[in-house]
């Protein structure tokens, strides 16, 4: 990302695919005609699958775990902040000396500001989230992802930080969301260790699922909002066992920029500030 300007980028793993697809293709056209749009086809079912998968880094470089040689890992929650959620949740890390990283929508952070300030002032980090959190965020157009993405970066300037992490919606990923990142200086950072609770629609064994998945150097997803038809303190009490659970098993719980080797996120200038960078 950080590279020298004009430096040839290397290819990513689905133009490889591609290149090798249309390559295979063109080469059966004159041997098995009839088999010759069976690469292309495959290619296409590739392409759709990898755009799914938030470990794989097949459009981009993917950030998705630290390193697996110290029983670390990273707290991160997604789509707060949540005033019901976020604010006990602060509680609960305080009290444990636990850091994490928050992965925020910028209209949440516009309309709760105060709880933007609380967790840069426990010491957590901040991530994007994008801005309205569209679930398919990825499938529209260049312009809408990059305005998606710099609306967040300029709704938390006036806190007196740029994210640098980004961590796209539901983990999707897309062709056109490298140069989009590329623009803005930030990198995509997804996780490897979850539950799948569909953002907190279904919670129930959520901390035996953590606590059985979990590895050295994992990435934790979980979100800070508040449980459709259920009770954010029965969250609170999974997230609190997943603490216990994980200090139990040895785990030291270290903020994501620790673990990654790689900052979530950079303090602004005063002037920076002002100017809303």
């Amino acid at each position: 990302m950080n590279g020298t300007v004009g430096r040839k980028k290397p290819l990513s793993p689905v133009h490889k695919a591609g290149f090798a697809a249309f390559l295979f293709s063109g080469g059966l056209l004159f041997t098995q005609p009839k088999w010759a749009a069976w690469p292309l086809g495959l290619y296409c079912l590739f392409c759709l699958t990898a755009a799914f998968l938030p470990r794989a880094g097949l459009f981009l470089p993917v950030i998705s775990r630290g390193a697996g040689d110290r029983r670390q890992v990273a707290l991160t929650f997604d789509d707060g902040p949540d005033p019901e959620v976020t604010a006990p949740l602060l509680e609960l890390l305080a009290r444990h000396q636990i850091p994490a990283t928050f992965f925020v929508a910028g209209i949440k952070a516009e309309a709760h500001p105060a709880l933007i300030r609380e967790i840069l002032g426990q010491g957590h980090e901040v991530g994007n989230h994008s801005y309205h959190h569209d679930p398919l965020l990825m499938l529209r157009s260049r312009t809408r992802l990059y305005n998606e993405i710099a609306r967040t970066q300029e709704a938390l300037a006036p806190f007196g930080i740029r994210p640098i992490a980004f961590r796209p919606p539901v983990g999707i990923t897309n062709p056109r969301l490298p140069g989009v990142l590329e623009a803005l200086a930030m990198e995509c950072v997804t996780f490897n260790c979850r539950a799948v609770d569909f953002g907190n629609r279904r919670i129930k064994g959520l901390e035996r699922t953590i606590l059985k998945k979990v590895r050295p150097g994992a990435i934790i997803l979980l979100h800070d909002v508040v449980p459709p038809g259920g009770s954010s303190g029965e969250w609170l009490g999974k997230v609190e066992t997943i603490l216990l659970g994980l200090r139990a098993q040895g785990y030291a719980i270290v903020s994501l920029s620790q673990l990654t080797g790689r900052p979530a996120m950079e303090k602004l200038q005063e002037r920076e500030v002002q100017e809303g960078i």
